[in-house]
């Protein structure tokens, strides 16, 4: 569910005027593409819409479908006033019917600049910042913040210009069902639910995306994510930071998720609301509204009962064993609980401690068939589950080695988890495939053996683990390896394809992983590349668009996101669902919506079809969920890479992270 917006990209002054009256002649709002005001409508000047660090290489990208002999870049400040014209860089590849030349530069003064080419073609760039990284980062990191208190379900709702009341108050007493079974590819329901007639509080949590549903599978992740980040950057995502304190906000999801974990009688539940159905009731998918609507939702109209009363579905019985995929993120989530709340609030520390070590002993550790994600798979399928006990594991450890510990503990001795996350690393070395080391919902790794990275690093730990610090670095450097590879082969030089779905997320994961590599391994060789990546998602990319609304001058407007569509603005100005990261182009696009969806943009607009290539469309389009729809999966690892950025590197919580001699504690 969408938003977003175009202003300013290659326009001379002169031609942005005319483009101006021209829509106040016609008296209307619209949208106008990337091209529509430019002096040279065949090339355009791609940059991170945010900026450059001061005094260090920078590079831009010149679109083009003239012939670049002979054209010139300059980099101009904002009294206009303009350094001597040098000829544009290597050719770097072909897009489409363009060909993409480098623009390297780099500029010591701080201030706002903005790139012309002349000569045998004319473009120009929109403005960017030339700033130190805490300047630059500071501001789309307190965004991605906004983003998941506007995402907030419950009576204890933020209120914005974007909410205006709590949602779902019928959580609190909400019936528990069996997973239904699905047929046509999860998007039909066989017959109606089945209650097991119990009934829990599942309210508060973040919706998923663009819709109101709530997954455990999702929210695990990004409390994994969150967590990390309050406690390894204290002044940028913890108690330090004025603007953007995850705190609160990392605290409210993991209160969702002890509801969502019946500690007593060991039951998960793993979803709130459904996405399917039948022609019997309506489901969340198939009725464009705003939340607080659904507790009295036509209340005469018996299809309407999922809507008003919305379902929580059951791992398993009582006492079974957990999908190990969710048993690890649930028991690392609340090992970090612990960590980052036993000052704070010991209660609440200890509850998720507790929790944590009951939920890590029910992991299945030889799962069959499907792991458990959502109802149905379809909407997030997994296959990868020892990266995720890896994770858990060595929270565990981290948790358990400094004292005072809960009462009720089966195990204390941190030694148990360290050996067990080692043991579970190697499991992991052993079956990953060539995709997998990317951070995102499908595989944790680079939590993971960063965390276990650090745990070795004590020379108090015991001998014989499974895997040393040098296996881990290892495997970090073969997905960032990878990264290299791909990005030159690709005329933008990003690290993942950009038709291979979720590309702004992984994005900032192979940028989250490049600073966690070169932290551990104490160089700055992927460093160049981490900037790339991350620009290339604001901005720097063929359509020229920053993929977070709000984060830079041209970004999604028409989000796939009801309460975007149906209360945020549709030009790109206030209100809007600052810090969302929408899912971004994709190889085939995909789109629908109800009825109700307001529509964005005008009808026959698509400013960035011209900008598409076979393998890779992005469409700024409310209808297309495929690409412009914003989910708390795809927006929290931006906020790590920020917050990496804005510091440069953790908060020195733990121990020396330099490598043994060798780079290897295990004798094997």
């Amino acid at each position: 569910m969408p938003f977003r917006g175009i202003r300013g990209n290659s326009v001379s002054s002169k031609p942005l005027e005319t483009c101006k009256i021209a829509r106040l002649l016609l008296g209307v709002v619209m949208l106008v593409a990337p091209a529509a005001c430019s002096a040279d409508q065949n090339s355009y000047v791609r940059v991170n819409q945010i900026g450059y660090v001061t005094g260090h290489p920078a590079r831009a990208y010149l679109m083009t479908r003239s012939p670049a002999s002979g054209a010139n870049f300059s980099i101009v400040n904002e009294k206009a006033v303009s350094t001597a014209p040098v000829p544009v860089g290597a050719m770097l590849g072909s897009w489409g019917k363009f060909t993409v030349y480098a623009l390297d530069f780099t500029v010591a003064t701080s201030g706002r600049y903005s790139i012309a080419v002349s000569g045998s073609l004319s473009a120009k760039s929109p403005d960017f910042r030339i700033d130190s990284s805490e300047k630059l980062y500071s501001t789309a990191l307190s965004n991605a913040l906004s983003f998941f208190s506007n995402q907030r379900d419950g009576a204890d709702f933020v209120p914005s210009d974007l909410r205006t009341a709590p949602a779902h108050l019928n959580d609190r007493t909400a019936k528990v069902y069996l997973t239904p079974q699905f047929s046509r590819e999860g998007t039909h329901i066989n017959g109606d639910l089945a209650p097991t007639g119990a009934v829990i509080d599942a309210s508060g949590g973040w919706w998923d995306a663009g819709d109101y549903l709530k997954f455990v599978h999702t929210t695990s992740y990004t409390v994994a994510l969150m967590l990390v980040g309050v406690r390894d950057f204290p002044n940028q995502m913890g108690a330090g930071s004025i603007k953007s304190d995850f705190t609160k906000e990392a605290k409210f999801g993991l209160q969702w998720l002890l509801r969502m974990w019946d500690d007593k009688s060991s039951t998960l539940y793993y979803q709130v609301g459904i996405g399917s159905g039948n022609s019997d009731y309506e489901n969340d998918h198939s009725v464009w509204r705003l939340p607080q609507e659904d507790d009295s939702s036509h209340a005469s109209d018996p299809k309407y009962r999922y809507i008003r009363n919305r379902p929580v579905f059951v791992a398993a019985p009582a006492g079974s064993k957990i999908s190990p995929n969710l048993a690890g993120r649930l028991a690392g989530d609340f090992a970090l609980c612990f960590q980052i709340f036993k000052t704070s609030d010991a209660r609440f520390a200890n509850q998720c401690l507790v929790a944590a070590e009951h939920i890590f002993d029910l992991a299945d550790t030889t799962p069959s068939g499907r792991l458990l994600t959502a109802a149905p798979y379809d909407f997030y399928g997994e296959t990868q589950w020892r990266d995720d006990l890896e994770f858990a594991a060595v929270e565990l450890y981290f948790a358990t080695e400094n004292g005072p510990l809960p009462r009720n503990l089966t195990h204390t001795d941190p030694n148990f988890y360290l050996r067990s996350a080692s043991d579970w690393a190697a499991a992991y070395l052993q079956t990953r495939e060539k995709s997998d080391g990317i951070l995102g919902l499908g595989n944790v790794s680079t939590l993971a053996h960063f965390d276990l990275f650090r745990a070795l690093a004590s020379e108090s730990n015991p001998t014989n683990l499974a895997v040393s610090q040098a296996d881990l670095l290892g495997d970090l450097k073969k997905t960032l390896d990878a990264a290299l590879v791909r990005s030159g082969t690709d005329p933008f030089n990003f690290g993942v394809p950009w038709g291979g779905g979720d590309t702004p997320t992984h994005g900032a994961s192979i940028a989250v992983l490049a600073s966690a590599y070169n932290h551990l391994a104490k160089v700055s060789t992927y460093s160049p590349y981490a900037d790339r990546w991350l620009a290339n998602i604001l901005g720097a990319n063929p359509w020229g668009v920053s993929l977070i609304v709000g984060d830079g001058t041209a970004f999604p407007y028409c989000i796939h996101h009801q309460v975007a569509n149906l209360i945020g603005s549709k030009d790109g100005h206030a209100p809007i669902l600052t810090g969302a990261v929408v899912e971004g182009p994709i190889r085939k696009t995909e789109s629908g919506a109800p009825r109700q969806v307001v529509a964005c943009p005008p009808k026959g607009t698509d400013p960035y079809s011209q900008f598409n290539a076979n393998d890779a469309a992005y469409r700024d389009n409310v209808n297309f969920y495929s690409t412009n729809e914003p989910a708390i999966d795809l927006t929290a690892p931006s906020f790590l890479a920020f917050a990496w950025k804005v510091a440069g590197a953790p908060a020195g919580a733990f121990p020396e992270t330099t490598p043994k001699r060798g780079g290897d504690n295990n004798p094997r």
